[in-house]
């Protein structure tokens, strides 16, 4: 008997969560919120796109005097153009802009969705994938990634993460384990971010070879296929630039590597097929090997990640207050359940199913839980890949959920049901659980030095920083993190944002906030600045302050006069704007 259709729930369980998701963040549609400065960027750079900068020229010549190189893939910006340009002479842009921020990242949560569905259903059955479609929408980090106004690429990172976790699953043949890299490929094209899942999903696939030889084909397929999608895309997205080194984009070493991975992984597969697992293990332990010695030798650099080499200042006062680049242990408690109290829940029902299971099934199961488990550890050590270890998690959290209530609703009595029917609900869903009742804290925590006397009206998260627009054109000295949000609403350009390849603006604009005034005029003056504009009362410039209680911007918001700084007033906005006063003499 053909199964019952699983797309029905899939379809209508988004649609639900789309709405609400939409009614949610009404306020910050209407308003152009950027949930995160990098959404902003990211806006930046398909606008820019469309304005005629080359495909492959992702830098953003709004910043710093036009040099300001990203290590963005073009590959995230395609979606975001595809309705933006269409839309954009027919209802102008702030409908177009609006319509792509919406539409795209809910088309992203429908394809997270489907796949955890789909890849439950392979496990287990229809009923127990609706119920994966139910916990998706229930994960405050995925959530956080695939809601309207999130077009940043970690949601394309979480959808390529499943789809090569599909084909992992499939059958395997060539064709299952061509899928599987391609969609590896794509991951890492993405974002170098995803090489970590990516190696640990290869790696399953050939830990699946050593302990069952007949998954040759698909394993060869996958790596071969994920070289040489890489070098496509590569080419594609880089163009004249293909030969450049970089540790944290695709690049030559990243592709020699992996070709380097695939001839080893052949040479074990045909020396070693007739062996024993454990030799066949040992061949492919010497194939990483060969991985990693080529990285030693051409690029040793990329072993010790991107931030090996950031100056001193900006290692401190910048990436270490980015949250989500930190472990888990440093987090906020409520953001620490919310990343990790999901992939718990679903590792246990992963560990459950496998152990429950027979045959193949088991076998499926046991390959999930170790790409799962590398997730979950990923997301320890770095709180970014939490959604990616959260969507790996659902499976095995559908099993578990679906076990729970079996037992709940064999309880007689209504009262004692319903209160362990919400109490299976509620495990299953930690993060919500967390976030109800601890509140979820909006950005990183600023850092403190005593009390902090708020002296000026404070600004929402920066998104006042639009008001600026009065201002036409110019440069404006202003904060890292509402610098990308200045070019996506205004005309004005900006000094630097927190972006890692420029440090040197990056530790511009923080040391000359912090600086003593007089040298801070000289900065500001080398800049070319037009404008100094700040908002108070967020992060980045609490922390100036705390950090820094006489340096430029904590005189400036106690209202502290300057001769070469002429305030100027922005009606009904909290920002602080100066005109730089250029003396003659250093024109």
């Amino acid at each position: 008997m053909k199964p019952p259709a699983l797309w029905p729930a899939i379809a209508i369980g988004w649609a639900i969560a789309a709405l609400v998701l939409c009614v949610a963040m009404s306020r910050d549609i209407a308003g152009l919120w950027f949930p995160d400065p990098d959404d902003a960027m990211r806006l930046n750079q398909v606008r820019d796109l469309l304005a005629g900068q080359s495909w492959w020229d992702v830098g953003q010549h709004r910043f710093n005097n036009g040099d300001f190189a990203m290590h963005w893939s073009r590959l995230v910006d395609l979606p975001l153009a595809a309705v933006i340009g269409p839309l954009q002479p027919l209802f102008g842009t702030a409908i177009a802009t609006r319509v792509a921020m919406v539409v795209v990242p809910l088309l992203t949560l429908l394809s997270v969705m489907a796949l955890a569905a789909i890849i439950t259903r392979r496990l287990l059955d229809t009923d127990r994938a609706r119920t994966a479609v139910l916990l998706a929408p229930l994960s405050v980090p995925l959530i956080y990634q695939l809601r309207p106004m999130r077009i940043d690429h970690h949601g394309w990172q979480v959808t390529f993460a499943l789809a090569a976790v599909l084909a992992l699953l499939d059958k395997p043949t060539r064709r299952s384990g061509a899928l599987l890299g391609l969609s590896l490929a794509v991951l890492v094209t993405i974002s170098m971010e995803g090489m970590p899942i990516a190696a640990a999903i290869m790696g399953m696939a050939a830990l699946a070879w050593a302990i069952e030889p007949a998954r040759r084909d698909q394993m060869l397929a996958a790596i071969w296929a994920w070289c040489a999608g890489a070098v496509l895309l590569h080419v594609a997205t880089r163009g004249p630039g293909m030969f450049a080194p970089a540790c944290d984009a695709m690049s030559p070493a990243w592709i020699i590597s992996l070709g380097v991975a695939a001839l080893g992984m052949t040479l074990a597969a045909l020396l070693a097929c007739r062996t024993s697992p454990a030799v066949r293990i040992g061949a492919l332990a010497v194939a990483a090997g060969g991985v990693g010695a080529t990285l030693v030798l051409i690029a040793p650099d990329c072993l010790h990640g991107p931030f090996a080499r950031l100056d001193p200042l900006v290692r401190t006062f910048w990436y270490e207050k980015v949250s989500e680049g930190m472990p888990v242990w440093e987090q906020v408690p409520v953001w620490a359940i919310a990343t990790i109290g999901f992939p718990i829940f679903g590792l246990v029902g992963t560990v459950l199913a496998a152990r429950e299971a027979q045959g193949e099934a088991r076998g499926r199961w046991l390959m999930l839980l170790g790409v799962a488990l590398a997730g979950f550890l990923l997301s320890v050590m770095v709180m970014r890949a939490g959604a990616t270890a959260n969507a790996l998690a659902i499976p095995g959290g559908a099993w578990l959920l679906h076990a729970l209530l079996v037992r709940a609703r064999r309880i007689g009595p209504i009262l004692p049901r319903t209160a362990a029917t919400a109490g299976a609900f509620a495990l299953a869903a930690p993060g919500l659980m967390a976030t109800i009742l601890l509140g979820l804290p909006v950005g990183t925590p600023a850092a403190k030095a005593g009390p902090q006397v708020a002296t000026v009206a404070p600004c929402h998260q920066g998104h006042e920083v639009a008001a600026l627009a009065a201002l036409g054109s110019g440069r404006v000295f202003a904060p890292l993190d509402v610098s990308p949000e200045i070019l996506a609403t205004t005309r004005l350009s900006a000094i630097g944002a927190g972006y890692h390849r420029n440090d040197r603006a990056i530790h511009l604009v923080i040391a000359t906030f912090m600086a003593d005034p007089v040298v801070a005029h000289a900065a500001i003056l080398r800049s070319h600045a037009t404008w100094v504009a700040a908002c108070p009362g967020v992060n980045e410039t609490d922390m100036y302050k705390a950090i820094s209680p006489n340096g430029l911007w904590a005189q400036l918001e106690r209202g502290t006069r300057f001769d070469w700084l002429q305030p100027v007033p922005i009606a009904g906005s909290p920002v602080l704007v100066w005109r730089v006063i250029d003396p003659p003499h250093a024109r």
